[in-house]
């Protein structure tokens, strides 16, 4: 796939990390083992396979951003989200440590870490946690009366990957309406 990107762009100067998934739900003591690996391996590792192919790309371009995507969760750590969570927090630290490793390469990495989002993921863990059928019905307990959208996280994004943020590096940038 990268191969194919610097075939199509002549490189590949921008990264975004958005592969994720949810986690069961199911408190710590019992959750499996297996599903912390499962939501490690998607979130994390998936990510640094891309993150050791594309440095040194960047590396020879003389710079690039890149930014990970979140989750407000990280922050709040709600009970019956332990795998999501654990895996969202290894994934900034991540960017954090990276931020720090490739400053001298001109390489910018952040995060943006977003509340629940109006996607399919988002809408079933809303029903969910609030036990609705109908979003709208819980709309009023949420930040401006409603979800994040997905345009809002691509504003934050490409705010991050542009020359605008030139001086921005290891940041977590919340885009939550204030937290909920």
């Amino acid at each position: 796939m990268i191969d194919e990107a610097v075939r199509a762009f002549r490189k590949v100067d921008i990264f975004v990390s958005n592969a994720g998934t949810a986690s069961r739900g199911y408190n710590l003591v019992d959750s499996n083992i297996e599903e912390v690996q499962r939501l490690l391996d998607i979130h994390v590792l998936g990510a640094m396979r891309f993150v050791k192919l594309l440095v040194p790309i960047m590396r020879e371009l003389g710079g690039g951003a890149m930014v990970f995507i979140s989750s407000q969760a990280t922050q709040t750590c709600e009970a019956f989200g332990g795998p999501y969570i654990m895996a969202k927090a290894a994934l900034e630290a991540m960017a954090r440590t990276l931020a720090r490793e490739e400053r001298g390469s001109n390489i910018r990495v952040n995060v943006v870490a977003p509340s629940v989002t109006e996607t399919d993921m988002g809408i079933r863990y809303v029903k969910a946690r609030f036990g609705v059928n109908d979003v709208s019905k819980i709309l009023d307990r949420m930040p401006f009366g409603r979800l994040a959208r997905p345009e809002d996280i691509a504003e934050a994004v490409a705010f991050l990957v542009s020359d605008k943020a030139s001086y921005v590096t290891g940041q977590i940038i919340f885009v939550n309406g204030g937290g909920w």
